[in-house]
């Protein structure tokens, strides 16, 4: 199964520094058995929408973005992704920012991430960080197949 990786940077973007989340993500889900090329990094913004939605037509069964969640006014990533939404999955975002919370990352409550169902793929916003990454990374590793399968149909 395809994934796809989108980082919402505007300093990775434009070369300021080189991302280290994407990185992180990818290697993941290739130990998961998804098949997933280099990180997409894009600015913050209508790029990130264009980035999921270019994935989505590739047939790209997960998309998992990092950055762009938080609350400066350049933290764009869930309004560039509700509106590709079919179904929203509430439960997953809040168990992401939960597993912070009681790691004792007490500004993992601020982040906006939003999962959902685009189509037929999981769509997953993670925290910028590379901490926010690897607690929503340890989140999904217990349902990510799972979801991804029922998503078309397959219930386990």
């Amino acid at each position: 199964m395809k994934a796809v990786v989108v980082v919402a940077s505007n300093r990775a973007a434009a070369g300021v520094y080189a991302d280290e989340t994407g990185p992180l993500i990818t290697a993941w889900l290739s130990e998961q058995g998804f098949t997933v090329d280099e990180p997409v990094v894009v600015p913050d913004g209508d790029p990130v929408g264009e980035a999921i939605a270019a994935a989505v037509a590739e047939g790209a069964r997960v998309v998992l973005t990092t950055g762009g969640t938080g609350l400066t006014p350049t933290d764009c990533t869930p309004e560039a992704t509700r509106p590709l939404l079919d179904r929203e999955v509430p439960g997953m975002a809040d168990a992401i920012r939960a597993h912070g919370l009681a790691n004792g990352v007490p500004t993992a409550m601020l982040s906006r991430g939003l999962a959902g169902v685009a189509g037929s793929c999981l769509v997953v916003n993670l925290p910028g960080s590379r901490g926010g990454v690897k607690d929503g990374l340890a989140v999904l590793g217990p349902v990510l197949r799972h979801a991804v399968e029922q998503i078309v149909g397959s219930d386990h």
